[in-house]
């Protein structure tokens, strides 16, 4: 993904283009140079129609690295390029899918009045380096895996009494968290979501489905069977996790042994902190045991997680009263609008920031509402998925007036909340209807 790339950063540039490989097998080599050298075939998601001029303009051909280290392996491929004529050569790794053609131009235009140029890595290092003459002190540092690199490296030419200019700062790809960092960044840029390496990394976040489950005899059936099918498709969620409070009834025997459960005391924000402790995914996912998802749930996910940290799905009931639809209704714009989703929409969100913010907090009641109010305070918009769940209204009585009173006393419940009543007082009120 990365070359792809560079391929395309690098396409219709003024300027001809080596390649040095380290290929282990003439097999490694063919591959290498089919990817160059033919036009790879275009995405669906990809804006660009055209990439520019033909390789054959550009492409000068296909190189064996030569030395045992790495400095030396620059060193000798600088220089085969300068021996063929060029005024200078800028030499750039294939871990910087950031690079862009303004970085390639600015390093060229350094290097008309400076002896060797530096694009700088925030990691200390470096993924770009130019010169006009080879300048053997610019490689030969033992080792380069350390944050000194660049800074070494710019001293020992320097004492060799040459010249240093530099262009941007971009990041290079060493760790899965520098791919999760690519992504954050992604999201306020209009090049890097057009890219190869950005579908890639969305295609690896592993997304942890997290349900708190307390008496669910009467809903655990429903939930199993779907996550069954989703779990047969290209639809798998990495895992599922069920936290149980503490059920007495059939829960846990229809639930079976196919899922882990955790357990915990009856408290839903224990419940799922205690999830996302053990949960080892990139995205968590706190699901209601009395949830249906849409068709199609973990590529929703991705699709919101791709343009921003947190989302949730819309929902709607089971019914066609007009009072429940004007719930749904409400909730969907309330999470859309105000950025306040309540648990039963599913929130998913990336799981660093779930820990930044410092989980659920643990109450008896709320918890939800407390972490939506804690991510708008912090200016961190939600957004919602294109399709809804649906929700169980279980809660609500029957009848439009009881309905009527249920909704009126939540609403009134939150802003109590909001003003300071104890948190106890309110759970007291509420009653044991979750």
């Amino acid at each position: 993904m990365f070359l792809l790339d560079i391929q395309r950063t690098l396409r219709g540039i003024d300027a001809d283009i080596y390649v040095f490989h380290a290929s282990d097998t003439a097999q490694e080599e063919q591959l290498l140079k089919q990817l160059w050298e033919e036009k790879p075939a275009e995405e669906p998601f990809l804006k660009e129609s055209s990439f520019g001029q033909p390789w054959s303009k550009q492409l000068k051909g296909f190189f064996p690295q030569k030395g045992e280290t790495l400095g030396v392996r620059m060193f000798q491929s600088i220089c085969q390029v300068l021996e063929a004529g060029y005024e200078s050569c800028v030499l750039i790794g294939t871990d910087v899918p950031e690079l862009s053609r303004e970085d390639l131009e600015a390093a060229f235009e350094r290097l008309l009045d400076q002896d060797v140029v530096f694009g700088r890595t925030k990691d200390g290092g470096y993924y770009l380096i130019g010169m006009k003459q080879p300048v053997r002190e610019a490689f030969g540092l033992s080792s380069y895996g350390h944050s000194a690199v660049l800074e070494q490296t710019v001293s020992r030419i320097e004492e060799a009494g040459f010249s240093v200019g530099f262009t941007g700062t971009r990041e290079d790809m060493d760790v899965f968290e520098d791919l999760l960092g690519y992504l954050q960044r992604a999201r306020s840029s209009k090049r890097l979501p057009t890219q190869y390496t950005f579908f890639y990394v969305l295609g690896l976040l592993r997304i942890s489905v997290i349900i708190p489950i307390y008496q669910e005899e009467d809903t655990i059936r429903k939930m199993k069977r779907q996550l069954e099918e989703i779990q047969t498709t290209k639809e798998a969620f990495h895992e599922i996790i069920f936290v149980d409070g503490g059920s007495k009834d059939a829960t846990l025997s229809l639930l079976g042994e196919e899922y882990p459960v955790l357990h915990c005391s009856k408290s839903r924000s224990l419940q799922m902190n205690l999830g996302a402790k053990e949960s080892t995914g990139d995205i968590l996912f706190f699901l209601h045991c009395d949830s249906l998802l849409p068709p199609f749930p973990k590529r929703e996910i991705l699709e919101v997680i791709a343009q921003n940290p947190v989302g949730c799905f819309g929902i709607r009931f089971p019914s066609r009263n007009i009072l429940m639809h004007i719930c749904s209704r409400l909730s969907n714009f309330r999470a859309e609008k105000r950025g306040l989703p309540f648990g039963d929409q599913g929130i998913f969100l990336e799981r660093s920031l779930f820990f930044e913010l410092g989980m659920f907090p643990e109450l008896p009641i709320m918890e939800d509402y407390q972490f939506s109010l804690t991510l708008r305070a912090q200016k961190i918009p939600v957004r919602l998925t294109p399709h809804r769940l649906v929700t169980s209204g279980r809660r609500f009585p029957k009848g439009i007036i009881p309905k009527l009173l249920l909704m009126w006393k939540m609403y009134r419940l939150r802003a109590w909340y909001r003003q300071g009543v104890s948190v106890k007082k309110l759970a007291d009120l509420y009653g044991d209807v979750r």
